[in-house]
């Protein structure tokens, strides 16, 4: 039967060649519809036109997809999101489709708590910065870390969901500006295949597949998904640049409906991308030159690969006791030759830029990460005497490996700052090995988090988590001269920590909520699973320090608006890293815990429809981060954090003029951020760009859409870094044809 289907559709696909995203106005599955459809009440089974939380739009087959989400997909949450006592943004699948998005990053321009860093040369891909802080480690699938160094792209994901403010208590160690939780898509009972083909500016070809297909014949409830993606294109506006990766994502589901659930899933994504590291800094400024300036080689690469398997296993004794256990392993590996360029600090910047000379600073790399991880986790609802409670506990345990070698190029030639020459062969005196080390972090945590309800207005939250994060390093440096080992070193390192949660809830009515909440977090000193901090000399300075410890504060608003359709949100929120590292005023080349950081500022949004019709999602975001406290030699009192606008503001809105047109646009606002708040101080301009979409479904089963992003081809800097910066793309237009069966 399943051979029979995937036949039909692939060869019905094929007359137009299969596949980007979701159908034009394929209703995406949150993970909350996901659950009830692998398990429905048939007591409350209703149509989605009878459903007054899940407005539904017929349109020749085809449904119009929600921007809200009403649920988080990880497990240890147990309330809806309007009652969870923290921020939380959520990017559902139709606004992943709605904007074209094909990278990570991309997605995260929905949430304007969130800037980026560019890569560095210890690691590559996503680093979103969260409320002042960086959440490079802070990334996870499906609730448990996804740690490698790969730029990620959205093909298999249902939404991307990032918890603002500390939340150690739930993921363990990190998390101190917050987490950002990748939920995938997951087998269903229903068959559809989803397929698009896309075209666009600067060469971009994409094909992405989503088949979901019952399989009675493994038994009651299976099911089988298989999502796959192909992609290579340049980027608008910039030269040398280049992304190409494939991936594909397979999944099984056993006993959907039943008690008992079984899900194997299986994530590959290959990647084969000419790495563009920017522009260089001149003095305190981006160097003015034009946009598509590139000055790396045409050869540089950067090839990675992600392997990830997980199995799941869920299985409800009854409606008040639940065991969900999830248990993974991960390779990752990485290989990479990138160029980064830099301007002298010798050079005047009274210089004629024609007269400027950019060296370029090559780097080798690579690396192989493996994590082993199991978590269980129980969930009991009981009551004691008038109080009612929602128990969560669990255990976690892991292992993982880093194993990374780095080295410089010699005698690399420079090139011109303004007419720079993009040689296709790469040339140096040798590329000796400065440094491999190898890291295993050995982990252990076990958290209960209880909510208790003194009526239907009044909640309480408190949980405690303890974790063991033990860290056996060792590594082998080398003499640029010969290539010989020059010294070796050996650490063990481990950290025993307590995080806290607590809040208070008051719910004035069922759809609004009003909450105060506390939490805290710790970052180790090897929290990227590396003691090395310095990606210039490979410094060690954090080796023997203890973690640093974080407190966040949130008070805040959650409600459901016009029956349910539109989720509007508030929250003050202040969080305070008490013992920040800072350069150690005694030892040099050493960090000490003597600074103090503290962001605090206020966000609001919504999110759901304005009329049957109109949908958006729309955040503004205020933060005031700096540094409290310092030593000699740090950055002072008052100084910004670095990579944080104090402004930022984000929307997307789309509008169905007709049954078969749908319009969307959108924009953002970054305020001015700084790349260094330590002289050299170096920041960059704030910057609007305004994007457009729109959507015409031709048939039941298909679809057009155009998609303009940067409509104003704005030059503006979107990744930045200490000594590099790369610009966000120009104007881009992409076209997809959009199957759905």
């Amino acid at each position: 039967m399943f051979s029979t289907r995937l036949s039909t559709h692939l060869l019905a696909g094929t007359a137009i060649a299969l596949t980007l995203n979701t159908p034009a106005f394929a209703a995406p599955q949150t993970a909350e519809t996901a659950e009830r459809a692998a398990d429905p009440d048939p007591q409350q089974v209703v149509s989605a036109s009878d459903s007054k939380d899940i407005p539904t739009i017929t349109v020749e087959g085809q449904a119009f997809g929600e921007f809200r989400v009403e649920k988080s997909g990880i497990a240890k949450l147990t309330e809806p999101l309007r009652d969870v006592p923290q921020s939380i943004s959520t990017v559902s699948r139709e606004v992943i489709e709605q904007r074209g998005v094909t990278n990570l990053n991309d997605a995260f321009r929905n949430v304007p708590g969130i800037t980026l860093g560019a890569g560095e040369f210890t690691w590559q891909g996503n680093s979103p910065n969260i409320r002042g802080f960086n959440s490079r480690s802070d990334m996870f699938l499906d609730g448990m870390r996804d740690f490698g160094s790969y730029s990620r792209d959205p093909f298999n994901m249902e939404s991307v969901e990032v918890l603002q403010g500390p939340a150690s208590m739930v993921f363990g160690r990190g998390s101190t500006g917050g987490v950002v939780n990748q939920v995938t898509k997951q087998p269903t009972l229903d068959p559809h295949v989803v397929g698009a083909l896309n075209f666009g500016s600067d060469t971009t070809k994409r094909v992405t597949v989503d088949l979901r297909e019952p399989l009675p014949e493994l038994g009651e409830g299976g099911a089988v998904r298989l999502n796959v993606m192909g992609h290579d294109g340049e980027t608008a506006g910039r030269d040398g640049g280049k992304a190409a990766r494939w991936g594909f994502a397979p999944s099984l589901a056993l006993g959907l409906g039943t008690p008992t659930r079984l899900t194997l899933n299986y994530l590959h994504q290959a990647a084969n991308d000419v790495p563009d590291y920017g522009l260089p800094w001149f003095g305190g400024n981006v160097a003015q030159v034009p946009r598509n300036n590139f000055y790396g080689f045409s050869s540089d690469y950067m090839k990675t690969k992600a392997d990830i398997v997980t199995a799941k296993v869920d299985h409800d004794f009854s409606d008040d006791l639940k065991l969900h256990s999830q248990l993974r392993y991960a390779h990752y590996t990485r290989s990479s030759r990138i160029t980064e360029p830099l301007i002298a600090a010798t050079v005047p910047t009274t210089t004629p830029l024609a007269n400027v000379s950019v060296s370029r600073n090559m780097y080798t790399g690579r690396s192989a990460e493996d994590f082993l991880n199991a978590q269980t986790d129980v969930t009991s609802k009981f009551a004691t005497g008038a109080l009612r409670h929602a128990v969560v506990a669990g255990i976690e345990v892991g292992r993982e490996r880093s194993a990374p070698f780095f080295g410089f190029a010699q005698g690399v030639p420079g090139t011109n700052l303004l007419t720079p020459a993009i040689d296709p062969i790469f040339s140096s005196t040798g590329t000796p090995p400065t440094i491999i080390s190898d890291t295993t972090g050995d982990s252990f945590g076990v958290f209960a988090l209880d909510t208790v309800k003194f009526n239907e207005m009044f909640q309480i939250i408190g949980g405690l988590r303890w974790d063991s994060f033990r860290v056996d390093y060792s590594a082998d440096r080398y003499t640029t001269a010969t290539g010989a080992i020059a010294s070796s070193e050996a650490i063990v390192h481990v950290d025993r920590e307590f995080s806290y949660r607590a809040a208070a809830v008051f719910k004035p009515v069922t759809e609004g909520t009003i909450y105060f909440g506390f939490g805290t977090s710790f970052n180790p000193s090897a929290e990227s699973l590396s003691f090395l901090v310095n990606a210039r000399n490979f410094g060690i300075g954090n080796a023997f320090l203890d973690p640093e410890r974080n407190q966040n504060f949130e008070v805040g608003t959650k409600w459901d608006l016009m029956d349910g359709k539109l989720s509007a949100n508030a929250a003050l929120f202040r969080i305070v890293k008490e013992n920040a590292r800072v350069p150690s005023p005694a030892t040099p080349g050493f960090n000490t815990l003597g600074g103090t950081q503290r962001a605090q500022g206020f966000e609001i949004g919504v999110t759901g429809y304005l009329t049957d019709s109109w949908q958006v999602m729309a955040g503004y975001v205020y933060l005031d981060a700096e540094v409290t406290k310092s030593v000699a030699g740090a950055a002072a009192v008052g100084a910004p954090l670095i990579y944080t606008p104090k402004n930022a503001f984000s929307f997307w809105t789309s509008f169905l003029v007709t049954g078969k047109i749908q319009l969307g646009a959108g924009g953002q606002y970054s305020g001015r951020r700084f790349a260094t708040n330590l002289a050299p101080i170096r920041s960059v301009p704030g910057y609007w760009t305004f994007d457009a979409m729109g959507r015409y479904a031709w048939s039941d089963h298909v679809s057009f859409k155009l998609n303009l992003t940067n409509l104003t081809d704005k030059y503006y800097y979107d990744a930045i870094h200490a000594w590099h910066v790369v610009p966000g793309a120009g104007r881009t237009a992409t076209f997809a044809i959009n199957l759905n069966y």
